[in-house]
């Protein structure tokens, strides 16, 4: 059985969303909040942080009404838009497709967590001793810097076939 490319795209996105509240449910449920554990050294560790605010809490302080828009209505729109675009573009290469798709999962997953508990739950930290730190994410945030990079791939990729068929 084949599935269609609308189907794909649908079960893609799902799957991001799915993956992100499953490990979200098992941190709300199995870490205790605030708390630190190493899962490699203090290289890759484990928390329990709710953010109130979108990446490394960046808005976290904003009036409520500014935090709605910006934070679940604006992303809504953005996010709707992206799968009405990949759905009716279907000149869209494979990377291009997986990345849109990746995106726009973990955006809704985070766009759910902030409609039903008021923030969203992030749970790793990487700390290389300094050389790169990050801020506390999630997997929504991997789907999102994971399909970026899948579409910087296709736009580099793209670029490289066009300048060698001119």
């Amino acid at each position: 059985m084949k599935l269609s490319r609308n189907t794909w795209i649908i079960l893609l996105i799902v799957f991001n969303i799915a993956i992100d509240q499953i490990t979200k449910l098992i941190v709300r449920a199995e870490v205790v909040p605030g708390s630190q554990t190493p899962i490699i050294g203090d290289i890759f560790t484990l928390h329990n942080v709710e953010n109130s605010g979108a990446f490394l809490g960046m808005g976290s302080d904003f009036h409520p009404t500014l935090r709605l828009i910006l934070l679940l209505i604006l992303p809504t729109v953005v996010l709707g838009y992206v799968v009405y675009y990949i759905i009716t573009n279907k000149s869209l290469d494979r990377y291009s497709l997986i990345g849109f798709c990746c995106i726009v999962g973990g955006g809704v997953a985070n766009v759910y967590d902030r409609i039903v508990y008021g923030s969203v739950t992030d749970f790793f930290h990487i700390d290389l001793g300094g050389v790169f730190r990050t801020g506390i994410f999630n997997v929504a945030d991997m789907s999102v810097m994971f399909g970026m990079g899948l579409l910087l791939f296709a736009s580099f990729k793209s670029r490289k076939t066009n300048k060698t068929t001119t």
